[in-house]
């Protein structure tokens, strides 16, 4: 029987406490580490025996590309469905969560679903008003920027000691739009980052940090969700995060095609980044060391530009939207797969288990020993098992 078994035991009554068992206790378990997010973590999380030793991870998002194109084989982006398969883990069954993008980017960080707002990339960026807590940990109401009582992963690194990054290209490129840290809209404004501009592609849909109270009202906003370009400094310096969240801009993402400054775009522009930044991130001492590289995409579109919402994991129905797809139909934000590079995966490994972004969520959770947040605590999502960590530990 777990110590947090035994405490909560210890406090009921000895008729109560004699028929207890662990099973029985365990929605009460849970509710319990909802409650303490910010706190030690409870017995969901992974122990250091089934869970490789990773310390440093690296996601980078990528938009709006469904598997099928993306890892063709006349793909646009040879470095990402050849190269970097070759090194790593290829994930064909990885799916977004919902569509527009947003509603992926918070999954990502809290493990909470979309509603209609989100789901519309908040035009305007206002409270998200909330009429309490449902189950899955899921923050019941509308609206965009989360209150302080809905924690995210970066909230959880901080009160474990660890640490984390948000890595934004372009962002405070344009002073009239975002500032240079923790880039976003006043709140109740329309955000002037929806559409790019030459010089600055910034999209604050795309930066998950900023629509979260618990973040943006204190100063680890500004020190931790900064420009793309401080990501060499840290890499070289040995100050690397323990979680780099890395965004390219509306560019180098794959969301624009052609793009503002003349840039391809789509995945031929994605695919030239990947290029320039990933062997960067792969020489570091912190990736060498004990490091996870994930590249995926938000959300996905089939060919012709319809959307795709297919879904996997059993994703729950979310309670704050009548459709998970958002405006399309659907579970989910499509099949986008993802390819994941680490000492602990073997170079072109496969895997056909399907997994989402609350996997990720999971995942990292499981990895750095954390509760685990919103669908990343339900029961199908899944961590990445030892189908993806392939290589000894």
């Amino acid at each position: 029987m777990s110590a947090v078994v035994r405490l909560v035991v210890g406090l009921m009554s000895p008729p109560a406490a004699a028929t207890v068992t662990e099973r029985t206790l365990r929605p009460l378990l849970l509710a319990v580490c909802t409650l303490l997010a910010f706190a030690a973590p409870c017995g969901t999380g992974a122990s250091p025996a089934s869970a490789p030793p990773v310390r440093h991870v690296f996601i980078v998002v990528l938009e709006n590309e469904n598997a099928a194109s993306t890892f063709a084989p006349d793909s646009p982006a040879p470095y990402l469905s050849k190269t970097l398969p070759s090194k790593g883990a290829f994930l064909p069954n990885y799916y977004g969560v919902t569509h527009l993008s947003l509603g992926n980017y918070i999954a990502l960080v809290s493990g909470q679903g979309s509603n209609p707002q989100t789901q519309a990339d908040c035009q305007i960026f206002n409270e998200f008003v909330s009429v309490g807590t449902g189950s899955d940990g899921q923050a019941l109401g509308q609206g965009c920027v989360y209150p302080s009582s809905v924690p995210t992963i970066a909230d959880q690194l901080t009160a474990h000691g660890l640490t984390w990054k948000g890595y934004m290209e372009d962002m405070g490129n344009d002073p009239a739009r975002e500032s240079a840290t923790c880039g976003h809209p006043p709140i109740g404004a329309p955000d002037n980052t929806e559409n790019p501009e030459v010089g600055d592609q910034y999209a604050a849909r795309h930066n998950p940090f900023v629509y979260f109270h618990s973040i943006i009202d204190t100063p680890a906003c500004a020190s931790g969700d900064v420009p793309l370009s401080q990501l060499p400094n840290d890499l070289a310096k040995s100050r690397t995060a323990n979680l780099s969240f890395i965004t390219p801009n509306l560019c180098h993402d794959g969301h624009d095609e052609p793009c503002v400054d003349g840039e391809p775009g789509g995945l031929v522009s994605a695919d030239a980044w990947l290029r320039t930044w990933v062997p960067q991130i792969i020489k570091s001492q912190a990736f060498k060391r004990d490091g996870l590289l994930l590249v995926t995409f938000d959300e996905a579109e089939a060919e012709g530009g319809t959307a795709d919402a297919g879904a996997c994991c059993n994703e729950a129905q979310f309670p704050n939207t009548p459709n998970n797809g958002g405006p399309v139909p659907g579970r989910g934000g499509g099949r986008v797969g993802a390819v994941a590079l680490s000492p602990f995966i073997r170079p072109a490994t496969v895997t056909s288990h399907p997994y989402n972004h609350f996997s990720t969520l999971r995942t990292l959770e499981e990895l750095f020993g954390l509760p685990l947040l919103g669908y990343a605590g339900s029961p199908n999502p899944g961590r990445f098992g030892k189908d993806v960590f392939t290589q000894s530990f």
